[in-house]
């Protein structure tokens, strides 16, 4: 059970009825006015113990031609997620994943790769993937696509930089699971595509994509979003 942080009621997700995030936790609570009361004076109630840790995933390219400006922006983004004190999740893989996951590391943020590979030996020679800029990587041994459903699932928001066919499933993934979907439209590949996408894909996940080319604002967004109302829709509850 999760704790209000101001009346200290014990409390079910579900059951919620405000969301604040703060020093990227989630804090739940059990009424409006309970929120209104943190809001007033959050270094007061806003113990760590009390706030469930918010993941970004950032699903995008990890192969081909990329230019500077790509990889600057999706530098960017891992920098904006370790300044909110988010926990960034990335497939662990080359690329630009690895270029948020670096401007991440360089911003002293937590930084999880989860890995197709089955050991460290397997990620490092049949993967060629890198292993300096995350605190922790998750052997899935799941493949290159097996690994995609742990990535989104690991993620309470999810983030699409540039991509190709791969980055396309992963977004199928997020939004069939109704996630909280971001689309840093500075980076190519596939997110000039999704908007089209977007349009025709009306299965009712309760999936909610977000656009823009600024890192910090796509992010800023985003956590509006997910406090306004899509903190109600996590997969376990809605799936």
């Amino acid at each position: 059970m999760l704790k209000d942080p101001v009346c200290q009621k014990d409390l079910d997700p579900q059951d919620a009825h405000a969301v604040a995030i703060q020093g990227g936790r989630a804090f739940y609570f059990c009424s409006p006015d309970c929120r209104a009361r943190f809001d007033k004076n959050p270094g007061r109630y806003a113990a760590p113990e009390l706030g469930i840790r918010i993941s970004v995933g950032v699903m995008g390219s990890a192969s081909g031609e990329l230019t500077q400006a790509q990889k600057d922006s999706a530098y960017a983004l891992g920098h904006e997620t370790a300044r909110r004190g988010f926990t960034l999740v990335t497939g662990a893989c080359p690329g630009l994943p690895y270029e948020s996951a670096r401007g991440h590391w360089d911003s002293n943020g937590l930084s999880i790769g989860i890995s197709p590979a089955l050991s460290l030996r397997e990620h490092l020679q049949k993967y060629a993937s890198p292993i300096d800029v995350f605190d922790m990587l998750v052997y899935t041994g799941s493949g290159l696509m097996g690994r995609e459903v742990t990535n989104i699932h690991s993620s309470d928001m999810v983030v699409i930089v540039g991509g190709q066919s791969g980055t396309l499933g992963e977004f199928a993934i997020a939004f069939d699971e109704g996630k909280l979907i971001g689309v840093l439209s500075s980076t190519g590949g596939i997110t000039g595509l999704i908007p089209e996408l977007v349009r025709h894909m009306t299965k009712p996940t309760g999936a909610h994509v977000l656009f823009d080319d600024d890192a910090d604002k796509l992010i800023d967004r985003m956590v509006e979003a997910y406090e306004g109302s899509h903190f109600r829709r996590p997969t376990d509850l809605y799936g």
